[in-house]
């Protein structure tokens, strides 16, 4: 019997997307679940990582780095893109600039059994504010990063990828 590998999202791949794409800023709340990313991207020394306190902050220091020329990226989990709403609305969608969000789409699964309310709501909440996202689960879905970026430059609105393999990979 052949044994199936586990297919995960690297932390390197996310760098190496971000890296093409300009990105000079992350934006985040360092926490347990993406250490070893956080410790990955601190090494780097094209990107600046600005921690934040709250998830709502976080939108609006990006949209302050866009108008600074720089390109920001915002990394929270879905319940904090949740308590960003009014951030969201007010500063990326009706400010009109481009801004990639990577979510981490906290209990969600492929298989449909979603016990975990803030995976039920993600979508949903995105549909509402009309912000278009790509899912990313493992390294072949890397270059959906870079479709983000394409979308939000285009629109000059606000696009999620959002990471569905809950960071596996990130904690090491």
């Amino acid at each position: 019997m052949v044994e199936q590998q586990l297919q995960v999202l690297r932390p390197e791949t996310m760098i190496e997307e971000f890296k093409k794409n300009g990105v000079t800023h992350i934006i985040t709340i360092p926490d347990s679940e993406t250490n070893y990313l956080y410790e990955l991207m601190a090494r780097e020394d094209w990107l600046d990582i600005v921690p934040v306190s709250r998830e709502g902050e976080s939108v609006g220091v990006a949209l302050g780095l866009n108008v600074a020329g720089r390109t920001p990226v915002v990394l929270i989990q879905n319940t904090g893109m949740m308590e960003s709403g009014d951030s969201i609305r007010g500063m990326a969608l009706d400010a009109g600039f481009p801004l990639v969000m990577v979510v981490g789409y906290r209990g969600w699964t492929r298989r449909g059994i979603t016990p975990d309310t803030a995976a039920v709501y993600t979508e949903p909440f995105l549909h509402a504010f009309g912000i278009k996202y790509f899912l990313v689960e493992h390294d072949e879905d890397g270059n959906r990063i870079s479709s983000a970026f394409e979308e939000a430059k285009k629109t000059r609105r606000p696009v999620v990828v959002l990471i569905g393999d809950e960071y596996h990979g990130f904690n090491r």
